[in-house]
């Protein structure tokens, strides 16, 4: 039960997507201008992540390993296909304000990663764990940031007015610029909580073949290296 625990809280601070990890960062600027912006694509993307997951899980041992990429994105865009049908139905308001960002969630790379180095070696519970605790994650700080930009940056909070004749709107925190600036003050935070102890485990060094091509690479750089002694020592001897 502990382990399970673990692996769900995981992906809230210790392992947090963007603010720990650094990754989805993109849907994360363009979509946080307003906290149901952001709350709505977290709640895609983490939906998309869970049930991807899952079927991946599942799907492991029946998975090719030469073509498991193209198979993970065809299952990841069959779930995007049905949650943007779903907000085409019945939030279309949210769908045009989402835009090309829902279609998008196929190349998202948190959940591309967490199926090659989670859900593919691990067992269907603990994939459907590891996908909400990193879907929270990632909403929680979608969440945040969409609440303090649109709070800041426009004086409302989920579309009403909160701020109205008391302060002037910052509305520069709307934009792009703002943005960055938000994102690097909850990073910092996140950062002191955590004190820089980041879980490299989902980072690029622990990919599959990793070990491997460093080790060729090594191997090349040091018959490179060798490879000019025999000719000196050939050299030497005509002398």
């Amino acid at each position: 039960m502990n382990s399970k625990l673990s692996i769900l809280l995981n992906g809230i601070i210790k392992e947090n997507p963007v603010l720990v990890l650094v990754i989805g960062t993109c849907p994360f600027l363009a979509t946080s201008t307003s906290a149901i912006n952001g709350l709505g694509m977290g709640l895609s993307t983490m939906a998309v992540l869970i049930c991807s997951n899952i079927v991946i899980s599942i799907l492991k041992n029946v998975i090719p390993d030469r073509v498991r990429i193209p198979c993970y994105i065809t299952v990841i865009a069959g779930f995007v296909t049905i949650v943007q049908f779903l907000l085409q139905a019945y939030a279309p308001a949210l769908n045009a304000s989402l835009g090309i960002y829902i279609p998008l969630i196929v190349v998202n790379c948190i959940i591309l990663g967490r199926a090659e180095m989670f859900a593919s070696k691990n067992s269907v519970i603990d994939s459907l764990f590891d996908g909400i605790g990193m879907g929270l994650g990632f909403t929680l700080a979608l969440f945040l940031m969409g609440v303090i930009r649109e709070f800041l940056g426009a004086g409302t909070f989920l579309g009403m007015s909160v701020t109205a004749d008391l302060i002037d709107p910052m509305t520069i925190l709307t934009m792009a610029p703002g943005g960055f600036f938000v994102f690097g003050v909850l990073t910092a935070i996140i950062n002191r909580i955590t004190k820089g102890r980041v879980n490299r485990e989902f980072s690029s060094e622990g990919f599959p073949g990793e070990i491997e091509a460093s080790a060729t690479l090594a191997a090349i750089a040091e018959a490179a290296t060798a490879a000019p002694a025999p000719a000196q020592a050939e050299q030497g001897g005509e002398q």
